[in-house]
């Protein structure tokens, strides 16, 4: 067993790699800055492209707006914003900085450069490889398993940088495998706030403004907005609207901000607005917030590492249903009653298939928070689903593991046929 001080630092340092700012949907961010390091190691403008992608990338990247770019939208998109204006230092805010006199210059670098982009025959869910040519020169950057993990760069045949294949899947995170229901509420109970208080502060401004946005602002479906208007302020109701009104903004190429998590900004504000809510609503302490966003934010990642960054299993599930957990804690509970909130919530929802970031990400998102807070309902009151209906089990991890069989291995077919359902209709692949 790890020592308890060790545990404390990896939790710590979980939280710190995790909650990291990004503007846009992260996988056309992940392409735009894969476009934008390449550009800086080929040192010139390009005069072909070509990029290859997993599938998953294609099906999280055909229906969203890149923000700062005028509206537009997919892969070839997001490859020429990081081309032409994007900043490669700024990572997943690599077009956080374009100004609106620079936006013609994406579509016109889409007019005037070939792009190329092909489907990936890696067995890899999530993969970015991306060549830049100029003329007899050329530039090569891949970027595989998460949004930021680099592990090749080449140009004109000389690699700069490769990364060991064994340490990929891991390279520069924290092992994940050390989180457990247990030792997540343990380490909420006992985190001295000082260690955390920055990056969870941080997550508290920009996905609370980025909310506000998406329920004033005319965004996508405008899920959050007709949640209130329909059901009323509730706060079970508002809990909702806010996750749901983030999505809509983000979607919908709104150019503010989200702290992600797990790879997600949809994730990172459906595990954290839905708490920021209750907090609010019952006058909670700062304090008590920042404990309870621990717990959300670490059951969140606790989940996805048994999934992957990415499946046809929707990752709003997972958030929404972390979010259930972080309530439950911020109102009181321990690890029995986290534990049982999270069961009971994962046991209505998981089912829920991704297919692709888009706007209807928002009503997904209200339906899984939604589900977190009916677990948290039925556990006060005595009720709960048991060991043996459907896929739960007896025990929390038990159940966290087989949502994670369900969503990793059984739905590996489902992914499949989903983007062939997408595809149908898209021009995404141009080769």
């Amino acid at each position: 067993m790890l020592p308890s001080d060790k545990r404390y630092k990896a939790y710590i340092d979980i939280l710190k790699e995790e909650l990291v700012p990004a503007m846009g949907c992260t996988e056309p961010i992940a392409i735009a800055f894969a476009a934008a390091k390449a550009r800086a190691v080929l040192g010139s403008m390009p005069d072909r492209v070509e990029i290859t992608v997993s599938g998953n990338i294609i099906k999280n990247v055909k229906s969203v707006i890149v923000p700062n770019t005028g509206g537009l939208k997919g892969i070839e998109a997001a490859a020429a914003a990081g081309i032409a204006v994007g900043d490669a230092d700024k990572v997943l805010e690599v077009l956080a900085e374009v100004k609106d006199e620079d936006k013609p210059r994406i579509k016109e670098f889409i007019k005037s450069v070939p792009m190329i982009v092909r489907p990936s025959t890696a067995e890899v869910i999530f993969d970015i490889d991306i060549t830049l040519h100029a003329g007899s020169d050329y530039s090569r950057l891949r970027i595989k398993d998460y949004h930021t993990n680099v592990v090749l760069i080449k140009r004109n045949g000389e690699t700069l940088f490769e990364a060991p294949e064994i340490e990929i899947s891991s390279q520069g995170l924290t092992d994940r495998g050390l989180l457990t229901i247990k030792d997540i509420v343990d380490f909420a109970d006992t985190v001295e706030l000082d260690d955390v208080r920055e990056v969870l502060e941080r997550q508290i401004e920009y996905n609370t403004a980025i909310a506000n946005e998406g329920i004033r602002g005319n965004w996508g479906a405008r899920v959050g907005r007709v949640l209130l208007d329909v059901y009323g302020y509730d706060v079970k109701i508002r809990a909702k609207a806010m996750a749901a009104a983030g999505s809509d903004a983000r979607m919908s190429g709104c150019e503010m901000p989200v702290i992600i998590v797990s790879g997600s900004g949809n994730q990172g504000m459906a595990a954290s607005l839905p708490v920021i809510v209750y907090a609010r609503e019952y006058d909670m302490d700062e304090d008590r917030l920042l404990r309870a966003l621990c717990v959300s934010n670490l059951v969140t990642i606790h989940q996805k590492t048994w999934i992957g960054r990415l499946s046809a299993f929707c990752g709003a599930v997972n958030a929404g249903c972390g979010a259930g957990a972080g309530i439950s804690y911020l109102l009181g509970g321990g690890f029995d009653v986290v534990a049982h909130t999270l069961v009971n919530s994962l046991a209505i929802v998981s089912g829920i298939v991704c297919d692709g970031a888009k706007p209807s990400c928002a009503a997904k998102i209200a339906s899984a928070v939604d589900a977190g807070i009916l677990g948290y309902q039925m556990y006060v009151r005595g009720m709960e689903f048991q060991g043996g209906d459907g896929i739960i089990s007896k025990g929390v991890e038990n159940t966290i593991a087989n949502v994670g069989r369900l969503g990793k291995d059984g739905m590996r077919e489902t992914d499949r046929e989903i983007l062939k359902i997408m595809l149908q209709t898209s021009n995404t692949i141009t080769e």
